[in-house]
């Protein structure tokens, strides 16, 4: 049994020290706690609580919290960590009080230091969950002169069976309140089962373009401090000439990240379309580290080195100091590339009246310099590609069928956490721990199903020796599958005729070869 009153004085001591609780008022929180958890009155003796200094992560309070709150009632199975989520943001600052900490710290000592505030509280708070995050499966895969990054996404927690026959009986109404998972309206949200709770969520205003939007981390991040922009006001995704003042106007707020927008079309457009919203953070991707692989200029933006990315997919890379220009170069793509159609390269801007060309900007400094990654996409299906023509293609889909977003198209795959346990039992079968079984592999209720055919193949190519080499050749195949999946997303191929297409392109953007 969890005895409540020690609870309360652990998470006094844990907010004075890690929530910039003041000491002024710890009598008022204490007396909050106490009546939250039904108690009339404190401990006498706590004991020695300095161990509670040394935490890096409010885990096993958190897991207290939960435990005494079903021992006494104050919640029921399957909402405790709606319940500790309460408790946590009752112990931290007032966003108000964040967003001034925030911006005193960025003009006394800069913008680092204001991050790492914003950032280690939304940790200590457990929005960010760093225990999550830290069970993903993460390596590199070092191609040539270019790389990759690849994580099996095992952060973002499933369903219990327990939460999931809550939801038969206990499923919220239909609300519109907060339109989505996104809005301004999550900060302090109660959340329900459907809804993840946000009363310890924090976010910092700031203008972009003109508008209202805040920033926020990203709770089960994919890369080091992993902040999502938001706009104020739920509207659809669009790529435009206000999305390139936006993320410059970012920039300079945040010198230290970078930001980038999906490119707000289905297939290739993430997956939240109907809030506009970009994705940035501290993580330079292996795509910003891939060189130019061919320069070209505008007349027109003589200040702008333009050239063609030395990557997997279609990328043009602008870089100045002069903001204006840079931005002017930007938007004159967008605005070409939105109608562009070359058949030799089976690029179709509108089929029936309906978009298909769409662009992924990127936008980071280096110094004085601005620099914006334009990622050229298209989302047109046909009979053979239902699933998408530039888009991961179906020998692919057992590792990755979803869709190529913003984050993958830099360089760093999110697989599916279904693909640690599939993994292993393929190594299994390649070092005949496991027996190869094709009648039952063919079956599609079998595990391994949506595996068969790679599986077939690397059995066809013989058995390893050991699990560790047979684990090795599995994370080979799932190397190559990554690279591959980025060269269909490609709207130019790199050969001949796709370099041949890209010239093409840029000229008609008045971008020539030096």
């Amino acid at each position: 049994m969890i005895d409540g009153r020690l609870l309360v004085e652990k998470l006094i001591r844990y907010a004075g020290k890690f929530l910039h609780l003041e000491k002024r008022d710890e009598i008022y929180f204490r007396n909050l706690l106490l009546r939250e958890f039904k108690l009339l009155d404190p401990i006498i003796d706590a004991g020695d609580l300095s161990y509670i200094d040394q935490m890096t992560v409010p885990d096993e309070l958190v897991k207290e919290i939960e435990e005494y709150a079903l021992e006494n009632g104050l919640t029921e199975e399957g909402f405790e960590n709606l319940y500790s989520t309460f408790i946590m943001g009752v112990l931290s600052p007032l966003p108000s009080k964040v967003n001034e900490t925030f911006l005193k710290i960025k003009a006394e000592k800069g913008i680092e230091d204001a991050c790492r505030y914003f950032y280690d509280l939304s940790i200590k708070n457990n929005y960010v969950q760093k225990t999550a995050i830290g069970r993903n499966l993460k390596w590199e895969y070092p191609d040539g002169d270019k790389f990759l990054e690849i994580t099996v996404n095992l952060s973002k927690p499933e369903k219990d069976n327990k939460e999931i026959a809550k939801l038969l009986t206990s499923a919220p109404k239909k609300s519109n309140y907060p339109a989505c998972f996104l809005c301004k309206e999550n900060e302090g949200f109660q959340g329900t089962l459907t809804h993840p709770a946000r009363e310890n969520i924090r976010t910092i205003s700031l203008k972009m373009g003109g508008e209202d939007w805040f920033v926020q981390y990203s709770p089960y991040a994919y890369y080091n401090e992993h902040m999502i922009a938001i706009s104020n006001e739920h509207k659809p995704m669009h790529i435009a000439e206000d999305t390139v003042e936006k993320i410059l106007d970012f920039v300079d707020f945040f010198p230290n990240y970078m930001i980038g927008s999906n490119a707000a079309l289905p297939i290739i457009g993430g997956s939240i379309l109907n809030h506009e919203h970009f994705q940035g953070g501290e993580h330079l991707m292996p795509m910003h580290k891939a060189p130019l692989k061919k320069e070209f200029y505008n007349s027109n933006y003589p200040q702008v080195k333009v050239g063609i990315v030395d990557w997997y997919n279609s990328v043009i890379r602008l870089e100045s100091a002069n903001r204006e220009q840079i931005k002017e170069f930007a938007i004159s793509i967008i605005k070409e590339w939105e109608n562009y159609n070359d058949h030799a390269c089976d690029i179709y801007s509108h089929t029936d009246g309906v978009r298909h060309n769409s662009l992924a900007p990127v936008c980071r400094k280096s110094g004085e310099n601005y620099i914006i990654d334009m990622i050229l996409r298209n989302n047109r299906t046909s009979e053979q590609y239902p699933d998408g023509i530039f888009h991961a293609h179906p020998e692919y889909h057992n590792i990755k069928k979803e869709g190529i977003g913003l984050i993958e198209a830099m360089g760093l795959f999110i697989l599916p956490g279904r693909l640690k346990k599939q993994l292993r039992m393929i190594a299994e079968i390649l070092c005949k721990m496991e027996k190869y079984d094709q009648v039952e592999l063919s079956k599609p209720e079998n595990y391994l199903y949506a595996h068969r055919d790679m599986i077939s193949e690397m059995v066809n190519e013989g058995f390893s020796d050991n699990i560790e080499s047979a684990e090795q050749r599995v994370t080979d195949r799932v190397n190559v599958v990554c690279k591959n999946i980025l060269f269909n997303t490609a709207v130019f191929k790199p050969d001949e005729n796709g370099a041949s297409g890209f010239e093409r392109f840029l000229n008609k953007c008045n971008v020539f070869e030096k």
